[in-house]
């Protein structure tokens, strides 16, 4: 499997393969400490869920206390760095899910997302949703972020990492492994689309079968139908035999369709056919054969888009995207920075056989990574996401061959700061603009990872959960917006509302599901079918 894929396998996992779905979990925040680097590496990724904070309560962060969890199960530990000053750090919690940092008292210099912090610092609940690095002492890096607590899963996927963003997608992979459907994954350039889409295969019935990869953006126009569905002897100039394509050879097992974006529109037309009747046909020959083949399908092109500029067929996009796993940007898993740098790390380090500096300390005992070079990277964007984080460690790695201490090297900065390439025809994402484009300008849709929850929550407050409007305000189309509702756990689903409730809700508002929907902070639609449901209406 190509080693530059992004989300990354986690080699020290040992996977337990379960394709029992989940039931629904309540969710909620929790402001959370993560050790995103340390002396000792192995400690990254260990974490402090805290509680206290909820309860009214503060909580003291020193070089003994709080225990800090293992990512497996083990001894709670405080950060034990003696470069930290037994007096503590407070954590005070504040109004609105606000967190007050108070440095006064303590000896350890404290820098909070790179500034220095000697007193009292309010952070405000947005900004513990997006998360604030902790430096302290220039040794240990923490991220202080409001995570989502959910009952664990043994289920790991060989992916790196347990933010929020990364358990919903094992859950995604569970809820969908052992079932026959089509999936579409989507997300940006980056993210990691083949590692979920050889999860899939792996954790369901299929795994003992062929796993086959095809990228779409990448077989010359003239081949594809020949390389997805084969061709008869004879069939073209150069078809000296009968040769199988991707759909017979993953005969039984998994097809995924990279850069499913780029297909060719008369493969569209044969994908479709192929999905919809389990037949395929050979270029050349005269009768279709049918394949049991479950595909997975992945793209970072706005289908949306794509269909309404007639560059993809819509009935293939509903199609494809029977399932839809929406995969998160890194910016969206800050919690895994450390544990994916580490990752990175061990893998360039292993190959110059030097994986040992990160093990035994320098000749003054410190540690080969300095935790100022990891909170540098951490306030970056990463618009290349896991990928391009991947290359940066590389570089930062070979630069620092041989130095007793990993050093930055000046190209970085050049790394970080490179646009990635612009895009043509349907592939280009445009921003969304600023008002609705007119008639004359044609549809112009977002891409759903775009869509950041406040922004989601708040358009359809706004819009009183009218999904019509809320689809426009947002610029992304009404299939997109139910998606994003559905994935998003701070949307209210109707099928949650009791009878209690929407009995209430009939009495206060005289049965306007308008404004019914408003107040219960549902779709009409929805609305409207939960009380059907519960014979209501």
């Amino acid at each position: 499997m190509p080693q530059d894929d992004a989300i990354s396998r986690d080699p020290l996992r040992t996977e337990t393969r379960s394709v029992t779905a989940r039931q629904p979990t309540t969710r909620i925040k929790v402001p959370t400490l993560t050790i995103l680097c340390h002396p000792d590496p192995a400690r990254v990724g260990e974490r402090k869920v805290l509680t206290e904070l909820l309860d009214g309560k503060a909580v003291e962060l020193s070089r003994l206390e709080p225990g800090f969890a293992p990512i497996e199960r083990g001894v709670l530990r405080g950060l034990e760095e003696p470069r930290l000053s037994r007096t503590p750090i407070r954590l005070d919690p504040a109004p609105a899910g606000a967190v007050v940092l108070d440095a006064s008292a303590t000896r350890t210099p404290v820098l909070l997302d790179g500034e220095v912090v000697e007193s009292s610092r309010k952070l405000a609940g947005s900004q513990l949703d997006r998360g604030v690095a902790l430096l302290l002492a220039n040794r240990i890096l923490l991220l202080l972020r409001s995570t989502e607590q959910a009952a664990p899963i043994t289920f790991h996927g060989g992916l790196v990492g347990e933010s929020t963003a990364i358990v919903r997608i094992r859950e995604r992979i569970l809820q969908v492994a052992d079932l026959d459907l089509p999936v579409l994954l989507r997300g940006a350039s980056g993210t990691g689309k083949e590692l979920v889409a050889r999860a899939i295969h792996e954790a369901g019935p299929r795994s003992s079968r062929s796993y086959v990869k095809v990228n779409m953006g990448s077989i010359p126009r003239e081949l594809a139908s020949s390389e997805l569905f084969g061709a008869e002897k004879g069939a073209y100039t150069g078809a000296l035999k009968t040769r199988d394509g991707c759909f017979q050879r993953a005969r039984g097992g998994t097809l995924f369709l990279d850069e499913i974006g780029n297909a060719p529109a008369e493969v569209q037309v044969a994908l479709l056919r192929a999905l919809e009747t389990g037949e395929v046909r050979k270029v050349g020959a005269e009768r279709s054969e049918k394949v049991d083949v479950r595909v997975i399908a992945a793209t970072d092109v706005n289908l949306e888009a794509a269909a309404e500029a007639g560059e993809f067929r819509f009935p293939l996009l509903h199609r494809l995207s029977n399932y839809t796993i929406f995969l998160p940007p890194l910016d969206q898993r800050r919690e895994d920075f450390g544990r994916l740098f580490f990752h990175f790390l061990r893998e360039v380090l292993r190959s110059m056989d030097e994986e040992w500096r990160l093990r035994d300390p320098g000749p003054d005992g410190r540690p080969w990574v300095p935790a100022a070079i990891v909170d540098r990277l951490l306030a970056y964007e990463w618009p290349g996401n896991v990928r391009q984080l991947r290359n940066v460690v590389r570089q930062l790695a070979v630069a620092s061959r041989g130095c007793d201490e990993m050093e930055w090297d000046p190209d970085v900065d050049r790394l970080l700061i490179a646009e990635p390439p612009q895009r043509s025809g349907a592939e280009r994402v445009d921003p969304a603009p600023a008002t609705p484009a007119s008639q004359d300008d044609g549809p112009r849709f977002r891409n759903p990872w775009d869509v950041g929850e406040e922004e989601l929550v708040a358009a359809l407050r706004d819009e009183k959960w009218n999904v019509t409007h809320a689809a426009r305000r947002l610029h992304v189309s009404r299939t997109t917006l139910n998606k994003l509702m559905e994935e998003c756990p701070r949307v209210r689903k109707a099928r949650d509302l009791s009878r209690e409730e929407l009995a209430a809700a009939m009495d206060r508002f005289a049965g306007d599901l308008d404004a019914m929907a408003a107040a219960l902070e549902v779709s009409r639609r929805g609305l409207v079918l939960r009380m059907k449901a519960l014979g209501l209406r």
